[in-house]
């Protein structure tokens, strides 16, 4: 390989920390051009995932660092949600028994690309669309990249949609007692931009339940809870003030 190459590629790989993919398009628009691409892949100083997705031979990258790249290269807005986004925090702390799930939120009007399915990333990846824009999103430092990760606020919100399928609400509730520190002015504009009936009456029930002090602080006559009533699940305990059916064990909680 001549010395002009090496360079080249040095000098791009540089950009990001160890684990870093590359992006063909992202590559071209940086001086190192889909023949050059073609000319490292040959040469083994890059692995292909998929068409147009690389990463340096001889590293390992994660889900948190492709996510991080691919955003950052091609101007994505894809984010870890739900209790990955508690859990990355250092909110809660889950050991699964088999592999551990990993919530990974898509915008409206995207798609999953098929390279995100193709590797292993070591974690199950639960894959959603969001429902907020990008209200209450924020990058943390993840191995020496910036993740973008939802906000304890949006993160319980994007539990409770996922509930009572994929969580028990039972135990988000005991997520929610340690929830002492939500700033209710996000939780404001979630709840009044959130369109999902079922998600703001378990939140404002849960809030309530818990005697949260910033519940206080939430102005209830923003917040459109719709009309009629609302069964979580089946054969459970009817909450007149919040016209919603909750398991049994959650209504009895203390």
């Amino acid at each position: 390989m001549s010395t002009i190459k090496q360079t080249k590629i040095n000098s791009l790989l540089q950009k990001f920390p160890q684990g870093a993919l590359y992006f063909g398009s992202w590559m071209n628009q940086n001086g190192i051009s889909y023949f050059l691409q073609r000319h490292y892949r040959n040469s083994q100083w890059l692995t292909a995932i998929d068409n147009g997705v690389m990463y340096r031979t001889g590293e390992k990258p994660t889900l948190y660092s492709a996510l991080s790249c691919f955003n950052t290269q091609l101007n994505k807005n894809f984010h870890i949600g739900a209790v990955s986004a508690l859990e990355i925090r250092g909110i809660v702390h889950y050991v699964p028994l088999g592999r551990r799930t990993v919530v990974v939120y898509c915008p409206r009007g995207e798609w999953f690309p098929k390279w995100f399915s193709k590797y292993d990333w070591g974690v199950e990846i639960l894959r959603k669309y969001t429902e907020y824009g990008e209200t209450g999103i924020t990058k943390i430092n993840e191995n020496n990249f910036e993740v973008a990760v939802s906000s304890p606020e949006r993160a319980f919100l994007e539990c409770l949609d996922l509930a009572p399928k994929h969580y028990n609400l039972t135990d988000l509730y005991q997520v929610m007692e340690m929830l002492n520190g939500l700033r209710p002015n996000l939780l404001q504009q979630l709840l009044e931009e959130c369109n999902s009936v079922k998600v703001k009456r378990l939140f404002l029930y849960m809030a309530e339940k818990a005697n949260h002090q910033w519940y206080e602080n939430l102005d209830l006559s923003k917040i459109d809870l719709g009309k009629g009533k609302r069964s979580i699940v089946k054969n459970g305990v009817f909450n007149s003030k919040y016209q919603i059916t909750i398991p049994q064990d959650l209504a009895n909680y203390e």
